[in-house]
């Protein structure tokens, strides 16, 4: 095997970095990673894995068990804000009835992988600081928004506050509640809601605001902010809002995806490459996708210069059309005026007359299969 006891070093063990570690310790590598955290920590809360990157953990044999850790999601359902009258709807079950679209707790699937990782012999450090980026064979940057290794590939760059602020919070799940999304969309902000696994509701709410400092998912707000925020909204929402007792805040940042993502013998993938608005419900999915090919690429043959620049030319493309579908969802959520109308108008009839119309704007999304460029293909490509 081209990657039997290659050291590999992987900074960040995020779902980014214990995806790649698990893909390339299956194919033989010595894996070690550093993660500076001294503990894998409840951040986030609920994630989309739609069947683009849940064919990559069929690959890897987590099929069994990440079904057990997540929950099955039919559609997702567009609705007034103001009084959750159905805009449109994107059946996943009608289009694509065989392909696997579920949501997670995002602790939960680290917990996952970081298991099966360690079960495949990788070596996790945590509570790591590393402060000069160690000279080593191979050097794999999953290390997030604030990655050192690609401020070392790229030199500082600076992100730029999106205008946007987002709410996350987890309240019980009701009895009788549709396993779909649901996106309740008004002038200026909007809500999204879904199923979680273990009776869990995942809510993210978006508002538009003038200034924000920090750009960290972690903190604390008074869920009465919240409330106040979205206390314009009909349907379901004001129930869901009253049950929130704790919730973070943070301020979107837009980034672009980085020019260079390896130099031979240092590479970055997911937030470290492409960071995304979450507007798509697909972060998490293209850091899985990047594990699979990069590690296929490496497999390929010996030459690692070859293989990074092959897999920087596979994946590039890709994350910034889907970096861009999302900013622009960041816009349509949130029309107001005329406009608004015009597109919801658009939206209802689109989806009473042609609903095939609607998912297939996003069917290149989720019928890409990354398992699909194996690693002889590569090789002759």
């Amino acid at each position: 095997m081209t990657l039997q006891g290659r050291p590999v070093t992987v900074v960040g063990a995020g779902i980014a970095g214990l995806t790649t570690a698990l893909a390339l310790a299956q194919r033989g590598a010595d894996v070690t990673v550093h993660e500076r955290a001294g503990a894998f920590r409840e951040v986030g809360a609920g994630i989309q894995i739609s069947p683009n990157a849940g064919r990559v953990l069929t690959a890897l044999g987590l099929d069994r068990e990440f079904t057990s850790i997540s929950a099955p999601l039919s559609g997702v359902q567009l609705r007034n804000g103001s009084d959750g009258a159905e805009v449109a709807r994107l059946d996943y079950a009608r289009h694509r009835p065989d392909a696997q679209f579920r949501s997670v707790h995002r602790a939960r699937l680290v917990d996952l992988l970081e298991h099966a990782a360690r079960t495949a012999g990788v070596s996790v450090h945590l509570g790591t600081e590393i402060d000069n980026l160690p000279t080593v064979p191979l050097l794999i940057g999953a290390d997030g928004l604030h990655s050192r290794v690609r401020t070392a590939l790229n030199g500082p760059q600076r992100a730029f506050f999106t205008g946007h602020v987002a709410w996350r919070a987890l309240i019980p799940l009701e009895p009788d509640a549709a396993h779909r999304a649901q996106v309740f969309m008004a002038p200026g902000r909007h809500l999204v809601s879904y199923p979680l696994a273990h009776g869990l509701r995942n809510i993210v709410a978006v508002e538009e605001r003038a200034d924000w400092t920090a750009e960290d998912w972690v903190q604390t707000d008074d869920p009465d902010n919240l409330r106040r925020a979205f206390r314009g909204f009909g349907g379901p929402v004001p129930g869901w809002l009253a049950r929130v007792e704790q919730c973070g805040l943070w301020g979107l940042f837009r980034h672009q995806v980085a020019e260079t993502w390896q130099d031979g013998a240092r590479v970055i993938l997911g937030d470290a490459a492409h960071p995304t608005l979450p507007f798509l419900a697909q972060g998490a999915c293209m850091a899985i996708e990047d594990a699979w090919v990069l590690a296929a690429c490496l497999a390929a043959g010996p030459d690692q210069s070859a293989a990074l620049v092959r897999y920087q030319a596979l994946r590039r493309p890709r994350a910034a059309r889907i970096v861009a579908a999302a900013n622009d969802n960041a816009r349509n959520y949130h029309l107001g005026g005329a406009r608004r109308g015009v597109a919801h108008t658009a939206l209802r009839l689109a989806s009473a007359a042609a609903p095939r119309l609607l998912f297939d704007r996003y069917a290149w999304v989720f019928d890409h299969d990354p398992t699909a460029i194996s690693s002889a293909r590569i090789a002759d490509g």
